[in-house]
């Protein structure tokens, strides 16, 4: 597992594994003032389909759970953990014209997405999932936020197809990314929403499952 310090740690009386490789979601617990480790999940998350956004996201975060622990059972690290211990683990999808979209499978698909959103707007939900490594208990939520856009320029979108880093997020929305933060015109809901972890949703989490 590798350790990621918090900008600004605070008394920490449990452990926290994060099972997530996304960087913004680093960023965010970090942010939040936890110490924490990380671990990630290898899961077919296609083979995972359900009709709606809010199911789909937490059937993810449990099935990401279930794979993390199953490696730590397999490990016989999960029965060594005696100390409180949190696994977090989270997933996000674009809601675009009522139809769900995750990663973009190539690149016509993320300049499909991204042109979409031009002047236009997309609903982002995301899920956190909590599970107490120590007592089994298991607290999640969902949250969802708007993102309304300006005009975004062709070599907007040829720059960050080029780059290739919306290819790693759902529906190629980045919106913390240099050259889209200055075309977003609202957000309705929260940005932290948006990149992946929820703020106030996660601290709630936390509290419910130690």
């Amino acid at each position: 597992m590798d350790a990621r310090r918090s900008v600004a740690p605070r008394n920490q009386t449990f452990e926290i594994i994060l099972g997530s490789s996304s960087m913004a979601r680093r960023e965010i617990l970090a942010e939040m003032g936890y110490d924490f480790t990380i671990m990630t999940a290898d899961i077919d998350e296609k083979s995972i389909r359900k009709e709606k956004p809010e199911d789909l996201v937490m059937a993810l975060a449990e099935a990401k759970a279930d794979a993390i622990m199953m490696r730590l059972k397999s490990s016989g690290q999960l029965e060594e953990i005696s100390h409180p211990t949190l696994l977090i683990t989270a997933d996000t999808v674009v809601v675009y014209q009522g139809i769900i979209r995750e990663k973009p499978a190539n690149e016509e698909e993320a300049r499909q997405f991204i042109r979409d959103y031009s002047g236009g707007s997309a609903k982002v939900v995301g899920s956190v999932l909590v599970t107490n490594l120590v007592t089994g208990s298991r607290k999640g939520g969902w949250e969802s936020a708007e993102v309304y856009f300006l005009d975004i320029p062709d070599e907007v979108v040829d720059s960050l197809i080029e780059e290739g880093i919306v290819f790693n997020v759902a529906g190629g929305l980045m919106l913390e990314h240099p050259l889209t933060l200055p075309l977003v015109d609202t957000v309705v809901g929260t940005a932290d929403c948006v990149m992946g972890l929820s703020k106030s949703l996660t601290e709630k989490l936390i509290q419910e499952a130690l």
